[in-house]
């Protein structure tokens, strides 16, 4: 009975209470963020000679991430499943300034080659400074069409656990050097968006999970999140995991699923995450607008709910191409103005 009454009383003064501390807090905790920000602006992390792993370096935002950390003076290691892309990034690491580069070919899925990677790393380097949780992959699939669910398995194998995997191996290497984990999650973190659930459950709980290792790691070991929109990759140019399991390139449901949103080139948002994170940033979202999809979702979620379902869905019986997102792209050509030139073509992307 007590606690029945204790829990009443909390109910009624905790949420006002709450709301007026924030009222007075919030103010000055936003100004004191912004100068410490300036401040790490200016005395951002060196990071000439460092080691820095990337996972998913074989081609969009985790090629771009290479080269960024290249012209940082920073030595690498580059980790993917297709070896010959891995390598011609690996070569073109070297022209834009990294001192040695490693290319493994892993697969990030399976914890054995998760701990092999990271071994590799630190017997070739000596040290660890940066682990880049970066390899995902995305699915496309209404939930009640998914058919054999268990298809779906890889979509959290990769974009989870092949982040989960590396970072328990490299936590020793990490606190040694006071390093920093940087894990590119997703705006679809916390976007509503349909077809995609398989793929927004991955990244939110990647979100997640570091923002709990943050508070166990404390200042041993920093971590940056970022949480990038429509960029440009393999993903934005359609590759999807499909409802039979496979992966294949559609770029008339990319049109459905991101329609008429200007895509940020890969470089741009590489440039981003590797300045914040040299900042000593928590998040980071490239391009900076998206986060007001996140007020939306705090603020008015049903709102947000509604635009998504008007925006992607379609009638009973009506293709999904039919979707006021890709009627409002082909009808305006915002495509061949707001896409790179790479992600409106397909013909040399591979599905493996």
């Amino acid at each position: 009975m007590l606690v029945e009454l204790l829990h009443r009383l909390m109910n009624l003064v905790l949420p006002p209470t709450s709301f007026i501390t924030l009222l007075f807090f919030v103010p000055p905790y936003y100004f004191f963020k912004l100068l410490l920000s300036a401040i790490n602006s200016v005395f951002s992390e060196n990071l000439s000679g460092k080691v820095v792993l990337i996972t998913g370096a074989s081609s969009g935002i985790g090629e771009q991430l290479a080269y960024q950390y290249a012209r940082r003076g920073a030595n690498l290691v580059l980790v993917a499943r297709r070896k010959k892309a891995l390598e011609e990034v690996a070569d073109n690491a070297h022209y834009h300034g990294a001192p040695d580069v490693l290319a493994i070919k892993a697969d990030v899925s399976k914890v054995d080659e998760c701990r092999r990677f990271i071994d590799e790393a630190v017997n070739h380097f000596g040290r660890l400074d940066h682990l880049v949780n970066n390899a995902g992959i995305s699915s496309v699939c209404m939930f009640e069409e998914s058919g054999d669910i268990a298809n779906f398995a890889p979509i959290m194998d990769i974009n989870f656990w092949g982040a989960v995997y590396p970072t328990y191996f490299a936590v020793p290497q990490l606190r040694k050097s006071n390093g920093r984990i940087v894990v590119t999650a997703s705006a679809a973190g916390w976007l509503p968006t349909p077809r995609m659930s398989y793929y927004n459950a991955s990244k939110a709980a990647l979100i997640n999970f570091f923002d709990g290792l943050r508070t166990e790691f404390g200042s041993d070991i920093k971590i940056t999140i970022a949480t990038p929109g429509y960029i440009e990759s393999e993903l934005t140019q359609g590759k999807f995991l499909m409802k039979d399991g496979n992966t294949e390139v559609d770029q008339d449901m990319r049109d459905v699923q991101i329609g008429p949103a200007p895509v940020l080139r890969a470089e741009q948002c590489a440039r981003g995450i590797v300045n914040s994170a040299c900042r000593g940033d928590r998040y980071v979202t490239e391009p900076a607008w998206f986060k007001a999809a996140y007020l939306w979702r705090v603020f008015c979620p049903e709102l947000l709910e509604w635009m998504m379902r008007m925006l992607l869905m379609t009638g009973t019986g009506s293709s999904e191409t039919d979707a006021l997102t890709k009627k409002i792209l082909d009808i305006t050509g915002a495509k061949y103005f707001f896409y790179p030139d790479s992600i409106r073509a397909q013909s040399e992307l591979k599905t493996d």
